[in-house]
This record gives C-alpha cells, structure tokens and sequence, in this order.
C-alpha cells in the first residue's frame, strides 16, 4: 500500500510461459498488495508458471483479444476492492521496477493515470525497437496530439497505472476488445479530462516479448487514426459515439 490505498498490478498474459517468472520477479512486493493474472487461452504453460508462483489466476475459455483480456483485468481488480491498478505485460518487456514510482504519482493525488513511456530520453532504438515501429510510432503520435488537442510523448505504451476512479467512470466496456482498445482507453482519459504522467521507461525487445506483426500493426494504426478523429468530431459536436459518452457502458463489479 501507498497512502492507505490497495495496489494490484495487472498481468494480461498470453502464451507468457517464458517470460512471466523474470517479470513477477522484479513487482516491488513491500508495496504491491496484490497480482492478477488473465489468460487469454494460451497454448503454452503459462498457467502453470502461474500457479506454481502462486498469483491468482483468471482463465478465459476462449481467446478475447487484447482488450477484452483488459476488460477482465480491471473488472476483477476493481473486485478486489483495488485503488491503483498497475497494467504490466507479463513478457518482460517493461521494467516492473517502475511500479512504484508510476504508483506514487497517484497515490499522492498528483495524477490520475500515468504512462510508462518508450519514447521519453533515447531508450527505445536503444532498447531494440524496430525502426518502423518506431517511426510508425512517432508519426501517430504527432497526429493524435493533433487531434485530441493534447501533448504526450506516445499513446502507444503497455505499461500503465490508473486510479480507480479513472476505471469506474470511463465507458471501457464500449471499447475494442483488440489492440486499439489502448488509444481509445487514453483518449477518453483526455476526453473526461483526467490527468496523465509520464515517466521515462526503458524496454526490451527480444525474441519471447510480444508484438504484432506488420499487418496487424497497420490495422492498428488505422484504427488509432478513426479514434482520433471520432474524439474530434465529437469535441466539436458534429458526432456522438459510445466511446466518449458519460452514459456509455462501464465495466459491470
């Protein structure tokens, strides 16, 4: 706990088997009251791995998606009564010594949400990042901030901490249950008018962590682009779409 509040860090995990032992290993437990685990219908062992470290685990029977294995997430750590939720992904790809610094940020009343960013200082070409991907990066970057009239250093990171004020009230259950279900989490942050972080967070790229091949990044992208300018129609009242609607469907606890 940090200023009497429950943290739970979120894994949402998918074939992890190799990589999820490395990444519990380094949540800072003195102050992380609580870890859970969806698995989003592996075919590997990593329900095993889980089990055998002893998280609590929730199994889906089917695969959902990215985002649906989200939604779940932050149902169940609003459940368990939680107060901050950290979203790690269990592939080791982001430091979970970070946890308590992202943490803090909220636990103080400074911010509502805080990003763990790839793009602040020079860490992420260093870190192994491909170059397209970094480039793709920058480029929808530039155009969501654009659009949604604000300034971040990337919407694109996995690594993410919200007060539980931020999960109750936003309409998540109006989002995409795949990859884009991210952007369109941090646009309504921006649209409700919370308040975003952003701390400098280096990565890794390497064989096992997880990432999405060049189609499935150009969907993605296409994807980002219609959420960007959904905010913006709306903001100028020419729309209205479920995704930045105060009566929008929320995560039923």
């Amino acid at each position: 706990m940090l200023n009497n509040k429950k943290i739970t860090v979120v894994l949402p995990a998918y074939n992890a088997e190799k990589t999820l032992e490395a990444t519990f290993a380094e949540i800072p437990r003195n102050i992380v009251d609580e870890v859970l685990l969806v698995d989003d219908r592996s075919s590997d062992r990593t329900l095993e791995v889980a089990a055998r470290l002893g998280i609590r685990t929730f199994e889906h029977r089917e695969n959902l998606g990215y985002g649906g294995n989200q939604k779940t997430c932050y149902r169940e750590a609003l459940k368990g009564g939680a107060d901050i939720v950290v979203m790690l992904h269990p592939d080791y790809q982001y430091t979970p010594k970070l946890i308590t610094a992202m943490s803090s940020l909220i636990a103080e009343g400074l911010y509502d949400v805080v990003l763990g960013s790839r793009i602040l200082g020079i860490g992420a070409l260093k870190g192994g990042m491909p170059l397209y991907k970094y480039v793709s990066n920058r480029f929808l970057t530039a155009v969501e901030n654009l659009l949604v009239s604000h300034k971040l250093s990337e919407y694109h990171t996995g690594y993410r901490a919200f007060s539980r004020e931020v999960l109750e009230t936003l309409p998540l259950a109006e989002n995409s249950d795949d990859f884009v279900f991210d952007n369109q989490m941090l646009a309504q942050i921006i649209y409700f008018g919370y308040s975003i972080a952003e701390i400098t967070c280096p990565t890794r790229y390497f064989e096992e962590a997880s990432s999405i091949n060049f189609s499935r990044s150009v969907t993605y992208g296409l994807g980002v682009l219609k959420t960007g300018v959904l905010f913006r129609l709306q903001r100028l009242g020419l729309l209205q779409t479920p995704l930045f609607d105060r009566l929008g469907r929320r995560l039923s606890v």
